[in-house]
């Protein structure tokens, strides 16, 4: 199945079961960042749309715990940068509705949280297509020891996503019943 039809299909589905308020135990992500985080490390978050997995409540957790946020900005070269982000900052909407921080303090963080449309147990993702997580983790991966943490409900798993060689391997993947490593 094209990735286009699989992103379809799986947004519909993340639609009904967010209408049925799924609970997500934050604990298992925060467990995951604890084991890889000194008080020094960044991690670059995702502000949640199109029935994500919202995260804004854990964020906050983060926050008041002094750990450093940040958000991706859409460049216009099909590239993203991570910005530092507090929850008490003003955000502005990108040209996909995305909420993105204003462009203060540019920061590579050490911990990624990437939105998932669907995955596979290989640890490979579909997101909505546009390949920025995938650059970038590409771009910074060879720089830096980049944890990268997929955030999804298991309803959005499938047997295989059609991965190529632009696709990138996430090394956890945490849903509301299990974590795959």
């Amino acid at each position: 199945m094209l990735k286009s039809k699989i992103r379809k299909k799986i947004i519909n589905i993340r639609k009904k079961n967010n209408l049925q308020n799924i609970k997500f135990s934050f604990l298992k992500i925060f467990k995951e960042i604890k084991k890889n985080i000194s008080k020094k490390k960044i991690i670059g978050v995702y502000y949640p749309v199109n029935f994500e997995v919202d995260i804004l409540k854990f964020l906050n957790k983060l926050k008041n715990k002094n750990i450093q946020l940040s958000l991706p900005v859409i460049k216009k070269n099909s590239e993203m940068d991570f910005y530092t982000w507090s929850n008490t900052d003003l955000l502005k909407l990108n040209k996909y509705g995305i909420p993105e921080p204003e462009q203060i303090k540019k920061v590579i963080p050490d911990i990624l949280l990437v939105p998932i449309v669907a995955f596979d147990n290989r640890l490979y993702r579909i997101g909505y297509g546009g390949g920025y997580y995938d650059r970038y983790i590409n771009k910074f991966s060879s720089k830096k020891n980049l944890l990268k943490i997929g955030i999804a409900y298991s309803c959005q798993k499938i047997n295989r996503v059609p991965a190529n060689n632009y696709d990138k391997k996430l090394d956890i993947i945490i849903t509301e019943k299990y974590i795959l490593k």
